[in-house]
């Protein structure tokens, strides 16, 4: 019987915990927080079926410890977990930290262990359906990638300092620096979410889709910010985040070729970030518990698991990833 541990008693490590409940798997979930009584009245919340662990001490027998922490945390906390043989799922969404993880590939394969790098809505969901999106193309020359909303108080204090920071868009093999809070593009996502203004931001999406296709000409991220982010984006937050984000939303549009025509194809998914990232994350988990697979390393996702039938697991638990498209003939 497997212990999982979620480092994180925020939203998205609950929505973890809520998810790997349904696995029904008889695995033991273990919260663990460095806010004293955190995990202990997370676990309240939830029952019996998981436990909180004293202090912030990851537990050594765990199989699979899940990063949900705050950013430029999870590094440091990975490395500690695969020197002790533990394979990581992180929902890390900030570039320091996508960074930071891909860097212990080396590491990771020196213990033999696996680490999902990005398992949350953007990058996590994203990925995948930019990789699911890429059956519908003989080659994918754009890959282009929004984000709505926040989850839990950590995620929106990102969001804020995404938003002017740098942020690196691909174009045509090498990166480029952009100033975030630029370029601004009407994104219409699925309802309820419907059309918002998306900006460039420093998001950690780019460097895990290029990896994922690295053929593309064009990646970018952007996300929402109204005019009151922009206008306070290099001040502190004026007010206390939410404790979860409400509905939030994920766009995915790819550009290419298919049968001698241009296709451009759209996907998204519209949910609560926190509840869609639970999902990813608790998703990994689990596929990561079935693999057979020996080998090892720091990846993405998508590198690591099929998006097809990551998709389906996704569906099972409960999110409705959409699509429309559409093609002109070439001359």
């Amino acid at each position: 019987m497997p212990t999982i541990a979620i480092v994180g008693a925020g939203a998205t490590g609950m929505r973890v915990a809520r998810q790997l409940s349904r696995n029904g798997d008889g695995s033991n979930v273990i919260l663990v927080d460095d806010v004293i009584g955190t995990a202990a009245g997370a676990v309240n919340s939830l029952g019996d079926w998981v436990q909180a662990s004293a202090a912030a001490s990851i537990p050594l027998d765990a199989s699979v410890v899940v990063l949900a922490t705050r950013s430029g945390t999870h590094a440091p906390l990975a490395q500690a977990c695969v020197s002790r043989g533990q394979h990581v799922v992180s929902v890390c969404d900030s570039i320091e930290d996508v960074r930071g993880l891909l860097d212990l590939n080396d590491h990771a394969r020196a213990h033999g262990v696996r680490i999902v790098v990005g398992a949350g809505l953007m990058p996590g969901l994203s990925d995948v359906l930019a990789a699911h999106g890429r059956s519908w193309f003989d080659e994918v020359r754009e890959v282009h990638v929004s984000k709505f909303g926040t989850g839990g108080p950590d995620c929106a204090r990102q969001h804020h300092a995404a938003l002017k920071g740098l942020c690196f868009d691909w174009r045509n093999g090498g990166w480029v620096r952009r100033t975030g809070g630029s370029g601004r593009e009407l994104a219409w996502f699925p309802p309820p979410v419907a059309a918002a203004d998306c900006y460039r931001a420093a998001l950690a999406d780019p460097l895990l889709l290029v990896r994922a296709h690295p053929n593309v000409d064009r990646v970018t991220a952007r996300m929402a910010a109204t005019r009151r982010d922009r206008l306070t984006m290099h001040l502190p937050m004026l007010r206390r985040p939410h404790p979860e984000g409400l509905i939030g939303a994920v766009r995915v549009e790819l550009r290419g070729l298919s049968k001698g025509a241009q296709l451009e194809l759209v996907l998204g998914c519209a949910e609560r970030p926190a509840v869609a990232a639970g999902a990813v994350a608790a998703t990994a988990v689990s596929a990561l518990l079935e693999s057979s697979d020996e080998d090892a390393g720091s990846r993405g996702l998508v590198e690591w698991f099929e998006p097809l039938a990551t998709l389906r697991q996704l569906r099972m638990r409960g999110l409705r990833p959409e699509i429309f498209g559409g093609a002109r003939e070439t001359y």
